[in-house]
């Protein structure tokens, strides 16, 4: 059975019987470059925190807020659940096991998972239990909460898909993976007749939501390298939409957009990031694996600009909201960048543990939770 390593520099995990990681990334090791100690800067806008609520550590795992309207759902390694109404918990559950992966919600339920690949839905309404599932093995992405279908990826790189109603399994959908891979925490994404998900081996794919059927495959990166260490080059974070256009970045590989229908490449870039990348009206964003963020031009992947004073604090995928871009990194700090030029607009801190979780948005609003499970909302200007 293969077990998960933590590979504590990019806040991922490889797949194999290996003890160490330090010869898959360069930059972990103590006579590597260091974390770059962050300079000041003037505060060019007023962000202000509009409430902060505690839920409970994360442990080695990652939990991503799951926002639905005006409510946000979160979760905890201790078996926590919790809805959040501005801030104020409507109401909050204690499961009977610890949780892995989460937090997939919509306005009817809200689904998490164990790593003994328990899928457990709840009321989003209450936090009433409505039924449990098993997946293949543990589950450390969140779970995609469809209107007419929940998918979750386990660790084995499988799509399960369960009724929302009854969670009877309806389809899996497997194919075969590298001798060595990274765990990933990235849900997959359901869009009308799609299910899309990144895989081992740089490969974003898209199957059915109806029958799981695989519809295309396409190559994000390819594996170069001459051991299997250096031929990693997986798809770790969570592909994005906008329109017709979807994209995905690798590990050790590229950033990636395709057509959504045809999965035909429309342009690549060789960028390495195991955090993912966002899009908007104009740009792709991206963090990249040495703390460089980058902005492309959506239609070609040229570069539009880059901000590199970040390297080597773990950053999250850029979140843009309006007119500014925000990152969050592993001493718990958010960044807010200008969308226009990347420079630096506003600082400011959590808790100071570290964010895994990708950045969510409440309206205009920006939702974090960190790693000792502090989750803030703060007020963009």
């Amino acid at each position: 059975m293969k077990r998960p390593v933590l590979f504590t520099s990019l806040g991922i995990a490889l797949l194999s019987g290996c003890s160490t990681l330090d010869a898959l990334n360069p930059f972990s090791r103590s006579s590597g470059p260091k974390m770059a100690e962050l300079q000041p800067i003037q505060q060019a806008v007023d962000v202000r925190v509009l409430w902060s609520e505690s839920v409970g550590k994360a442990g080695d795992y990652t939990f991503v807020p799951a926002v639905v309207g005006s409510a946000i759902y979160v979760a905890a390694r201790d078996g926590t659940i919790a809805r959040l109404d501005d801030g104020s918990p409507a109401w909050r559950v204690r499961g009977e096991q610890a949780l892995s992966g989460g937090v997939g919600a919509n306005e009817r339920m809200v689904v998490v998972g164990s790593a003994k690949g328990d899928v457990l839905a709840f009321s989003a309404a209450d936090g009433s239990p409505l039924w449990q599932a098993r997946a293949s093995s543990e589950i450390v992405a969140p779970p995609a909460v469809g209107a007419d279908l929940v998918v979750v990826r386990s660790g084995d790189h499988r799509l399960s898909a369960y009724d929302p109603l009854t969670g009877k399994r309806k389809w899996v959908y497997q194919r075969p993976n590298p001798p060595l891979s990274l765990r990933t925490t990235a849900p997959p994404v359901i869009v009308e007749r799609y299910v899309f998900a990144g895989f081992p081996g740089g490969k974003l794919i898209a199957v059915s939501a109806d029958s799981g059927a695989p519809l295309w495959e396409g190559t994000v990166a390819l594996p170069k390298g001459a051991t299997e260490l250096d031929r990693v080059a997986d798809v770790t974070s969570v592909p994005v939409i906008d329109g017709r256009t979807i994209c995905a970045a690798a590990f050790q590989g590229r950033a990636s957009c395709f057509d959504l229908g045809t999965g035909n490449l429309l342009w690549s870039r060789d960028i390495s990031s195991s955090a993912g990348l966002s899009i908007d009206s104009r740009y792709v964003y991206i963090s990249d694996d040495k703390g460089t963020v980058h902005a492309l031009d959506k239609a070609s992947g040229a570069t539009v600009w880059k901000q590199d004073r970040l390297f080597m604090r773990r950053l999250t995928s850029p979140l843009p909201i309006r007119s500014l871009v925000a990152v969050a990194d592993v001493r718990g700090v958010v960044h807010l960048l200008s969308r226009d030029d990347g420079s630096f607009v506003a600082r400011v801190s959590t808790d100071g543990s570290a964010v895994r979780a990708p950045l969510q948005r409440l309206g205009i609003d920006l939702v974090v939770q960190t790693t000792d499970g502090r989750v803030q909302a703060f007020a963009m200007p």
